[in-house]
């Protein structure tokens, strides 16, 4: 669905916005800013502090009449979420990175294309993407679909936690983010959706996603794939069932090969560290 397509309002929704956060109390505050400047307001905004030592609590101080604070010991992003989650009133939640900003009509367009197409639960949308401070251009592997997304979301994280707008229903279902995946833990949620709904997209970019920084995770911890190739055995082995037989050979087509690259590349590197683990797993799907 594109801008042009959408005109009218779209009737209010229960939406709560979930904002995990560590020590980026020089971002938070232009990431709440999008969101009071939404067209379309959320019901709640929830701020989840993972045991910042910086000036976060500091930053948040003057935004006390427009969320909702949270602050926990530092347990990761996904355990942010998760209380989020959990603490959240509303029917439909909203994810946004600290480090990420949201456009102004972010939540109107998703909320219009629910109204338009009720049968989604889950809808994602395009970014715009900055690396330190430049803008440039995702690569064809990064195109981004709505529908029956699986097959495509099998190499790569294909939906941005930042453009997330999904039915708390939904967690009932797959469960919440996995608390034990030091990364790649979205990668590892939206399979667990992508296998058993198709989900909405918004054509017109709703968020501005920054990289570059030092504290990204993607910048603390390499040999991302094995957290993948972790993701993709649990789906073979719970989400079978809601899997086609070609999404399946997929599936396993796909661990096999990260599974060989993994090892290759912990061999050059003379990491044994899950290499075994890998190596059995490989095993198990060739």
């Amino acid at each position: 669905m594109t801008h042009d397509q959408i005109q009218s309002k779209p009737k209010p929704m229960n939406i709560s916005v979930v904002i995990p956060t560590h020590n980026r109390a020089h971002l938070i505050e232009r990431a709440l800013r999008s969101v009071l400047e939404q067209k379309l307001a959320p019901d709640e905004i929830i701020v989840v502090d993972d045991g910042s030592t910086d000036k976060t609590e500091q930053a948040l101080s003057s935004y006390e009449k427009n969320i909702r604070y949270f602050r926990q010991a530092n347990q990761g992003v996904s355990q942010a979420r998760n209380l989020g989650i959990t603490k959240s009133k509303s029917e439909w939640i909203a994810f946004l990175d600290s480090d990420d900003e949201w456009l102004p009509d972010k939540l109107f367009l998703q909320t219009q294309l629910l109204q338009k197409q009720s049968e989604f639960k889950v809808v994602h949308g395009e970014e715009i993407w900055f690396r330190n401070g430049q803008r440039v251009n995702p690569k064809l592997k990064h195109k981004k679909t709505g529908g029956r997304i699986f097959f495509n979301s099998l190499q790569l994280c294909l939906m941005s936690p930042s453009t997330i707008l999904i039915h708390k229903s939904v967690f009932d279902e797959v469960g919440l983010f996995k608390t034990d995946f030091t990364v790649c833990e979205d990668y590892d949620l939206w399979l667990r959706i992508a296998c058993r709904y198709d989900v909405g997209f918004v054509e017109t970019p709703i968020i501005n996603k920054y990289g570059g920084h030092d504290d990204q995770l993607s910048h603390r911890y390499k040999a991302m794939d094995y957290w993948r190739v972790k993701a993709i055995d649990s789906i073979l082995i719970h989400g079978f069932s809601f899997l086609s037989q070609a999404e399946v050979e997929e599936a396993k087509k796909t661990l096999v090969k990260k599974c060989q690259i993994l090892l290759r590349g912990y061999q050059k590197h003379q990491n044994t560290k899950n290499y075994d683990e890998v190596s059995k797993l490989l095993e198990k799907y060739l």
